[in-house]
């Protein structure tokens, strides 16, 4: 008991030795908390990575909390050090201070929440992590028409959220409305191939279109907007080169999108040469 209550004495005199002691503390539960968290799993599910990342805040707060009362006194002595150098202190930590503050405004907000689709100026992915710093995500190709992970990882610091407006995009993830045109070179009539050609596009969409149907209509009551809704939408109109544009959009399963693009597009060549046939020299 005595040896106890001497290495708590020393330890308490000791304040650089015990920071080192709290610090491997608090590092090995949140290793080990973080070991029970993952398991054997080869992927990580939502839930997973919403307690990975709360493991992680935690600790981070435990320990800056921990330094804080530890340190206390010394801490004041240099703050009242610091106030005739307080303004270049705050000019040279400028980019710390947004990302904490970008932080706050983030859950304030709640513009968004681990596993959801966000696009940040010109990135977009899925987030993976958040902290008072920064925010990891999965990059998505959104950008191109495609909805695959890149495979790509994109660390965004946090002062972005006062810079670019955050797009919540996480109803996309089942469901998205995906555009895309065909271009038509010269001038031919298109519209004796519009009514066999929507009703292929209706057949494509056929295996889905009712549950299509309601979610689109939770999305509008989530959202509060009426939405373009879930039946395929079909319009032409002209380049400024001449060229004629078929322009096609559909709410379709994101992961379908691609496929029934090529599905349609091939439709639509086939049902064009058919009724223009290129006549051979």
């Amino acid at each position: 008991m005595e040896n106890a209550q001497k290495v708590l004495t020393f330890l308490v005199d000791n304040k650089l030795l015990l920071s080192i002691v709290l610090i491997f503390i608090i590092w090995g539960i949140r290793r080990l908390t973080l070991y029970r968290i993952r398991g054997d799993a080869m992927f990580l599910s939502e839930d997973q990575r919403k307690w990975i990342s709360l493991t992680k805040n935690t600790s981070f707060s435990i320990v800056l909390l921990s330094m804080f009362l530890l340190w206390r006194s010394e801490v004041s002595e240099f703050a009242l050090s610091l106030t005739a150098i307080a303004v270049a202190v705050v000019v040279a930590s400028k980019e710390i201070i947004l990302c904490f503050t970008g932080s706050i405004q983030r859950a304030s907000s709640r513009s968004f929440r681990i596993g959801d689709w966000i696009e940040v100026g010109k990135s977009s992915g899925e987030v993976l992590e958040h902290n008072l710093m920064a925010t990891v995500i999965q990059e998505i190709d959104l950008h191109h028409g495609h909805y695959h992970f890149t495979g790509k990882t994109i660390t965004l610091p946090n002062s972005m959220f006062f810079t670019y407006p955050v797009k919540n995009l996480n109803f996309m993830k089942r469901y998205v409305y995906h555009n895309f045109t065909i271009v038509v070179p010269g001038f031919k009539n298109l519209l004796p191939l519009l009514p066999e050609f929507n009703k292929q596009i209706e057949g494509h969409c056929e295996e889905f279109i009712e549950v299509a149907r309601r979610y689109n209509g939770v999305v509008e009551k989530h959202a509060g907007v009426d939405l373009p809704g879930p039946d395929p939408h079909v319009h032409i109109d002209n380049s400024a080169y001449g060229d004629q544009n078929v322009h096609v959009m559909l709410f379709c399963p994101t992961e379908q999108a691609n496929h029934l693009e090529f599905l349609i597009r091939s439709d639509f060549i086939t049902a064009y040469h058919e009724l223009y046939p290129e006549k051979s020299d």
